[in-house]
């Protein structure tokens, strides 16, 4: 097994930047990092690609699970044996298993789209746990890719990525820095999912051509201007008395609608 340093004071710069990576989403950008916790999802990583920077273990996980962390530590440049007490300190989980890693954020900023392909955009998404959701119905649906705006939610943060039980590790992401101009400049279709009664019914929509679903922020919805760079604004048609769907929902029923 590679050799696992000891750290056991709170005062650590390698504690404090694991906690920062844990909280912050500026720290994750400027260090371009990202915390894994626990087995499931750091495997899912390993199976992925995702480079590993550096493997933290409890001392109970270290014994625990011997062959786990013998095989992850081979793809971290260091590792490192804590305290079970300091490791609860860097951990983002109520009970933690004990074993995180601290990995790279993908550099390739984009990917390469399918113009036949068939994505799920979000524009502005605030809550993690509805991007998690979307991911999760749209890799079990066949979505080529989830497109992301600057301004949403960041897909790498421990609830996100918890949420989408390590979906968003194995799709394709991109995010836009200028969302609705450089959507368009994909040649995709947009499809705009809006609540206005004069927006056409998503199932008279034919998605046999290359095409993206946009799905706005859940307070306020898809912005005026990508409302302009989209080749239709659709609705989904609701009875009874419900006014709008949660943003998770909605999605979900598209990408179906999109899909099938």
């Amino acid at each position: 097994m590679t050799d696992f340093k000891e750290i056991t004071s709170k005062e650590n710069s390698l504690i404090k930047l694991t906690s920062m990576l844990q909280s912050s989403a500026k720290a994750r950008k400027e260090n371009a990092l990202f915390v894994l916790e626990g087995l499931r999802i750091c495997f899912d990583a390993y199976d992925n690609g995702i480079l590993f920077d550096k493997l933290i273990v409890s001392a109970t996980a270290y014994s625990k699970y011997p062959e786990d962390i013998k095989k992850l530590s081979l793809k971290a440049e260091e590792c490192y044996k804590i305290p079970d007490s300091l490791f609860k300190k860097i951990s983002d989980t109520q009970s933690p298993q004990g074993i995180i890693v601290i990995a790279k954020i993908p550099q390739k900023a984009d990917f390469e789209i399918d113009k036949n392909g068939k994505y799920i955009a979000l524009e502005n998404i605030a809550d993690p746990s509805n991007l998690g959701a979307v991911a999760r119905t749209a890799e079990a649906l066949g979505v080529s890719g989830i497109i992301l705006s600057q301004g949403g939610c960041d897909p790498y943060s421990p609830k996100s990525l918890r949420a989408s039980m390590g979906t968003l590790l194995r799709m394709p992401v991109i995010i836009l820095k200028c969302f609705a101009d450089d959507l368009k400049n994909t040649g995709l279709k947009i499809y705009s999912c809006v609540v206005d009664s004069d927006a056409k019914h998503i199932n008279e929509i034919n998605f046999s051509v290359g095409s993206v679903l946009v799905i706005g922020n859940e307070a306020n919805g898809i912005t005026n201007e990508t409302k302009q760079k989209s080749d239709e604004l659709i609705t989904i048609p609701m009875s009874g008395r419900a006014e709008s769907l949660n943003a998770a929902v909605a999605a979900s029923i598209s990408m179906w609608e999109m899909m099938k």
